[in-house]
Parts: C-alpha cells; structure tokens; sequence
C-alpha cells in the first residue's frame, strides 16, 4: 500500500530541497554567500552544551542557587553568541571556478575553488567537502583570497563536473553548524586511458603521392610566419624576437614521412571501442614526444597533421568526446 505513496512522496521531497535549500542545478560564474544561501544548525557539541545548561537550569531551579542561574544564564549568553560568529564566518564570502587542468582516465581531476573574502575580518577553518568524507580546510585573510582544490576520481572519459560541492564553518567554538551548497558550472575534460604498451607509431602516409610537404617538415628552412599559441619553443626565431620582429616562428620543408595519420582503422576492431581509444591516446602521445607533425582519423573526425602542443591538445579532446553511438 505505500509503495504506490513513493514516487509523490520523492517529487514532494525533492521539490521542497530545491526551495529550501535554493537548489537550482550548475550556476554560471560566481556565487556570494548571501543570508538566504547559509543554513545553520547545533552541532553535536551544540545539542550536548543545550542539554547540560537545562540540566544545570533544572539543578538550580530546584535548590534555588542564585550563582546557579548567573552560571547557566552566562553559559546560555556564550552560545547565542557563537550563533552570530558561526554565521558571520561565511557571511559574504564570494566564490568562484578556478582553472581546471585535463586529466586522462583513472587519474584524479582537481578542482579549483576561489574564496574571496571583501571584509575586514579573517575567516578561519572554513570547510569544504564534497561526499562528506573528504573535508577541506581553509583561512581567508582579509580582503584577500585563498584557493581550495577538490579532488575527485576520473574515472570515465568525457566531461567530468564536481557536482554541489558543501561549505561549511563551525567556528568558533564548535556548538554550531553553518554550511550552504555550492554548484558551480566547472567541468573537466577527461581524456581516454593511456595504454599501458607502447605500441609502435604507423607507417606514415605520402603526402599527395609527391612524398614532399612544404610549410610542415622539419628538414630545411622554408622561412618565418607569425607566431601561433601552441607553437613548438624550439621553433621560435628567437633572434628575430631579439631584433623587435615579435615572434615568429620557423617553417620547414621536409620529407612528407615526418607527418604521420593516426587512424581509428590502423587499431585492431578486436579491442573493443574503449581500448582503441587507449591506442590512439598513446599514439598521440608518443607521436608529440617525438616532435612529428600528425593527425587524428576517427569516424567522424579528421584533424589534420600539425605539430605542436595546441595539436595534442585537440586530438586527445577529440578521443575524449568520442561517442560511438553516433558514429555515422
């Protein structure tokens, strides 16, 4: 007979938590901590402190101790008083996503929370957690900022989000518990697994069948072209930097065997999609390692062959949102 009440009964429930609690999913940018986001409770000390003051009202009470009702009443005073400082100590403060570095599968993705704090009073033991086992601890000085960092287990590739993440302070004494949600819009791209093998590259592809490439080799110098983030250091005219030219950066013109296809079809189909994802991880890898121009052929996708950080980038990217499913 109850089950039929569950399903309104979690809808009730939920829609309630998202009132309450201001529940509203990933918030773009930053968030304040405004009177309406900061909830507070007794702690466990708190609920003990509450019981032993009736206790000791009820003692004095009964045997009509004057100093009694000095001490309970002093003791009473002390904890509303920690009320106000136990919510003053997140009061207003601003947080904020920090820079979030790519991980590759089975590693630990760390995301940065910035705490800003505007006014003129530190904020000490201000925690943070995430499934309420792992806490965080932190100090913002005033008018200053401080960094915490969550670390949460990469454990599939694609996009990875923190989730609501939870504030919380019990300072100074401990009897209360303050604490408000964080859900910012952070996210983490999370790259395939490498392989563990190091399977040897592809025989590389002539390039138009003339086996010359111009512009992309690494062989002679072709000449200069303006600089572009991602650029190798090593090919940075660093002369011509010297002279007031800016950056430029070094054009070759080389064999067409310094440029190499990193092909979905090159991996054995018996491995199954996450494993060849795995190869073609490890093969850009060791293809960047070695200084050659590459590219990237998986269904759907074809990145042509540049060397460079910004290349490795977007190829791992691109085995990263990789989704056999829509494969055409």
């Amino acid at each position: 007979m109850l089950r039929p009440l569950g399903a309104p009964y979690r809808k009730v429930r939920g829609y309630f938590e998202r009132w309450l609690f201001q529940l509203h999913g990933a918030q773009s940018g930053s968030i304040v901590l405004v009177q309406r986001r900061i909830f507070i409770l007794p702690s466990r000390y708190g609920i003990m402190y509450i019981i032993a003051l009736m206790l000791m009202l009820t003692g004095s009470i009964n045997y009509n101790l004057s100093l009694g009702f000095v001490l309970t009443f002093l003791l009473g005073a002390l904890g509303v008083n920690s009320i106000l400082h136990t919510f003053r100590n997140l009061a207003r403060l601003k947080i904020s996503p920090g820079r979030v570095e790519p991980v590759f599968c089975g590693e630990h993705a760390h995301f940065t929370l910035v705490f800003d704090n505007p006014g003129t009073l530190v904020r000490y033991s201000v925690g943070l957690t995430r499934d309420g086992k792992h806490e965080i601890y932190i100090d913002v000085a005033a008018n200053q900022s401080a960094t915490a960092r969550v670390a949460i287990p990469a454990e599939r590739r694609g996009v990875l989000r923190p989730g609501r993440v939870t504030v919380f302070t019990r300072f100074p004494l401990g009897l209360c518990y303050a604490w408000a949600y964080a859900d910012l819009d952070i996210r983490c791209t999370v790259y395939p697994r490498i392989e563990v093998a190091t399977p040897p590259l592809p025989v590389p592809e002539a390039h138009h069948g003339n086996g010359i490439a111009h512009g992309s080799g690494q062989e002679d110098f072709a000449g200069l072209r303006s600089y572009s983030p991602g650029d190798s250091p090593r090919h940075i005219a660093w002369k011509a930097a010297a002279r007031g030219q800016g950056l430029m950066t070094k054009q070759f013109s080389g064999r067409a065997d310094t440029e190499l296809w990193l092909d979905w079809l090159a991996t054995p189909a018996a491995l199954g999609t996450e494993a060849r994802l795995s190869r073609l991880t490890r093969w850009v890898i060791d293809a960047h390692a070695a200084s050659i121009s590459f590219g990237l052929r998986i269904p759907g996708i074809a990145l042509q062959p540049a060397p460079g950080d910004a290349q490795r980038e977007r190829c791992l990217e691109a085995l990263a949102m990789f989704d056999a499913g829509r494969t055409p």
